[in-house]
């Protein structure tokens, strides 16, 4: 199941525009540390993290309604975003760079089977990611700056129907800007021909990092209109976006905006090969025992309804047993009756 949560940021800050009863996000303005951005998504479509999370703004909710995907957008270079103030928003406290690939590895780890879709872009780095379903899916999604700039050039691109304003279609980083609107329509227009993928079982997962609004106010200064052109149209294509990611998962969707003047340190990624020589942990030196892994939930829903069904069993077995008539529901005591009766 897909639940739609979409986050805002304004001077950075985490805001929960929309989301399901399964999911409950308390009213506050408790600070969300910038690392620990994807153990909220992880820990909303039901994973477990390794480190606890004691975070009051995310509660419980329902355990056995997850969201049948999440969306996460990064928008780079503002500080504020004029989204709809209905939601809940929190501040960011460290806004450090930040991945869900450990969101993507839980997904591979317990839906392998079910090739998930899992989309993780970054259109002006040119870094996309994609895994299962999504290599067939997005086939034809613009991920190159080249490709990007020819797909704002053809009839059906978002230049036909956005009203520019003061920004331009001659400007490289204006164009910049125009792309990564038009891949978050793509996106939403391919995965609306695959409409079968948002109503399996297997969770869905989209990464996407906007940097062009950014790039915009480099060019032209934060104080000028064509940043807040390019500031009013990127919300207007935000909200347009997230209610269609909504749309087609049902309204069991998680779509997530953070939006952060500036990170503290670069991100620094880690590559993996098959080949990596695994790097020796630190001992503990308090005894403690290690966490609860991904496989916590599912072993224990295992062993809960295993019990459960066992019990039943015990309960119904003897109930019948105790009421017996051992003249007429026991073999035993039938045969025995016509031996004395032959004697």
């Amino acid at each position: 199941s897909f639940f739609c949560l979409f986050l805002g940021v304004c001077g950075d800050e985490f805001s929960v525009l929309r989301s399901p009863q399964s999911v409950v996000f308390r009213d506050g303005s408790w600070p969300i540390p910038g690392e620990r951005i994807p153990d909220v998504a992880a820990l909303s479509m039901g994973f477990s993290v390794e480190d606890d999370l004691s975070w009051p703004g995310l509660a419980v909710g329902d355990l056995f309604h997850r969201p049948r995907a999440t969306v996460l957008v990064t928008v780079k270079g503002v500080d504020k975003l004029a989204l709809p103030v209905k939601g809940i928003s929190y501040p960011i406290e460290n806004a450090v760079p930040f991945s869900l690939d450990s969101v993507a590895n839980a997904i591979h780890t317990l839906f392998s089977e079910e090739t998930p879709v899992v989309l993780q872009l970054a259109p002006s780095e040119e870094r996309v990611y994609m895994v299962g379903k999504a290599n067939s899916v997005f086939e034809d999604l613009s991920v190159t700056l080249r490709q990007l700039r020819n797909r704002l050039f053809q009839d059906n691109s978002i230049l036909s129907s956005l009203p520019l304003n003061s920004l331009s279609r001659n400007n490289e980083v204006d164009l910049l800007f125009l792309s990564e609107l038009q891949v978050l329509h793509d996106i939403a227009s391919l995965l609306s021909r695959h409409k079968h993928l948002a109503k399996d079982h297997s969770p869905d997962l989209y990464s996407l990092e906007l940097a062009g609004l950014e790039e915009v106010g480099k060019r032209y200064g934060e104080d000028s209109q064509q940043f807040k052109d390019a500031s009013q149209i990127l919300v207007d294509s935000l909200q347009k976006f997230a209610d269609e990611m909504f749309n087609l998962y049902s309204g069991n969707a998680v779509v997530e905006v953070v939006a952060v003047k500036t990170f503290n340190s670069p991100l620094t990624r880690k590559s993996r090969s098959i080949l990596q020589s695994s790097q020796s942990k630190p001992e503990n030196p308090y005894n403690l025992a290690y966490p609860y892994n991904y496989n916590y939930s599912v072993i224990f829903n295992i062993i809960l309804w295993m019990m459960i069904g066992l019990a039943l069993a015990v309960i119904v077995i003897s109930y019948n047993l105790w009421n017996m008539d051992p003249g007429y529901d026991s073999i035993i005591y039938r045969m025995t009756n016509q031996k004395i009766r032959m004697d």
